[in-house]
C-alpha cells in the first residue's frame, strides 16, 4: 500500500474542521446564559423553552409528516424499482437495468439548489400546489435512492433459485414476494426506510423552495431563527435534530447488515 507523508495530519485536520463546530454547538445548548457563544453555566432550560415554543412544534409535526410519507412513498417506489432490476428481470433487460440505475441515482449526483429549482417549475407546471403536497412529492423524490440503495444490496445477496422454488411450489408472483422475498429482505427494506426518512427530515435546500406559510419544516425555521437573532434554543433545537438523526442512520446501518 503507498503511504504519502502527511495524510495522517491532513485527516485529522479535515475531521477537526468539520466535527468540532458540532461538538461546540452541542456543548453550547446547555449554556445558561442568552449568550450562544459565551459559556455561562450549565443549565437546561433552552431545551425546555425549545419544546414549548408553538412554532418549533409546529415545524416538528410539518418535518414528521413529510418525512413519514416521503419514506413510505419512496421506500415503496425503491422496493418495486428493486424487484424490476434484479435477478432474471435484470438479466432481461440488459444495458437498460444499468441506465435505470443511472436515473434513479442521479438525485445524489445532481446539485441540491440546481434540484430544488428544477422541482419548483415542475410542480408548477402540473399545477401541484406548493406546502405539504408539493414538499411530499420533492421529498419522495429524493427518498427514493437512499432507499434503493440497501434494498438494492440485499436483493443481490439473495439467491434467485429461492423464487424459481417457490414458482415451482405453483406460488404467484405475489406470494412469492410476500412469503419468500420480502422475509429475506426485510433489513434492507426497513434500514432503506429509515434512511429515507432522515434524508427527509434533515432536508433543507427543497424544503426551502418548495414550502409555504404554515407548512415550514424545522430545518427551514432554524434557518429563520439564524437570521432573526440567536440565542441557545437554536443549539438546542439543532441538537436534538443532530442526535435523533444519528440514531436513525445507527439503527438502519445495524438493520441493513443484519442477517435474515
Amino acid at each position: 500500500m503507498l503511504r504519502f507523508p502527511g495524510t495522517g495530519a491532513i485527516a485529522l485536520a479535515t475531521l477537526i474542521y468539520l466535527y468540532v463546530p458540532i461538538v461546540i454547538v452541542v456543548a453550547l445548548s446547555f449554556n445558561a446564559g442568552p449568550m450562544i457563544t459565551i459559556w455561562s453555566g450549565f443549565s437546561t432550560e433552552w431545551y425546555y423553552e425549545a419544546l414549548a415554543s408553538e412554532p418549533v412544534r409546529q415545524a416538528l409535526a410539518n418535518s414528521v409528516v413529510i418525512a413519514l410519507v416521503a419514506m413510505l412513498a419512496g421506500t415503496s417506489a425503491a422496493t418495486l424499482a428493486a424487484l424490476a432490476l434484479s435477478g432474471n428481470a435484470r438479466l432481461a433487460l440488459g444495458r437498460r437495468a444499468e441506465i435505470a440505475e443511472r436515473f434513479i441515482g442521479l438525485p445524489l449526483v445532481v446539485p441540491e439548489i440546481a434540484g430544488a429549482v428544477a422541482l419548483l417549475m415542475s410542480l408548477v407546471l402540473v399545477g401541484i400546489p406548493l406546502g405539504l403536497p408539493g414538499l411530499m412529492a420533492a421529498h419522495t423524490v429524493i427518498a427514493i435512492p437512499f432507499a434503493y440503495l440497501p434494498i438494492r444490496a440485499r436483493l443481490h445477496d439473495l439467491d434467485p433459485a429461492l423464487a424459481e422454488a417457490a414458482s415451482d411450489l405453483y406460488a404467484s408472483p405475489w406470494q412469492s414476494f410476500r412469503r419468500v422475498t420480502l422475509p429475506l429482505i426485510w433489513p434492507g427494506v426497513l434500514g432503506g426506510a429509515m434512511l429515507a426518512f432522515v434524508v427527509s427530515l434533515g432536508d433543507f435546500t427543497f424544503s426551502f423552495f418548495l414550502s409555504a406559510p404554515g407548512t415550514t419544516t424545522l430545518p427551514v425555521y432554524i434557518f429563520g431563527l439564524i437570521r432573526t437573532g440567536l440565542t441557545p434554543a437554536v443549539n438546542a433545537i439543532s441538537t436534538m435534530l443532530l442526535f435523533t438523526s444519528i440514531a436513525i442512520l445507527v439503527i438502519s446501518q445495524r438493520l441493513t447488515r443484519a442477517k435474515s
